[in-house]
């Protein structure tokens, strides 16, 4: 309780709590992720054991999409804040971003 007590003290009421800076982003296009700053990329056909943990790793813990509306073939649907991503057992297949998508995706 004590500690718990200091800890609050440390914050003055209204100040926003700091949060990590990113310093990755993943900017959607036609091949799938271009991974800026830099010349990295996370292209349609990756599979999603190297995909999910890399977005993860940068942008948190994702939120697990329902598969209604999906085409065949896609078992997982995942979000990270606007980012939604696709994924068929053994590929990361398509994405989208608010009216934009690219790949297989669910309506």
């Amino acid at each position: 309780m004590v500690g718990l007590a200091l800890l609050s003290a440390c914050v003055q009421p209204g100040e926003p709590l700091r949060q990590p800076q990113q310093t990755v982003v993943f900017n959607p296009d036609a091949y799938g992720l271009a991974v800026l700053p830099g010349n990295q990329r996370v292209d349609f056909g990756r599979s999603p054991k190297g995909v999910i943990p890399a977005l993860t790793r940068e942008l948190g813990r994702p939120t697990t999409m329902p598969l209604t509306g999906c085409p065949a073939g896609i078992i997982q649907r995942l979000r990270w804040a606007d980012l939604e991503l696709s994924f068929t057992p053994e590929r990361f297949v398509g994405w989208r971003r608010g009216a934009e998508q690219r790949g297989l995706v669910c309506s």
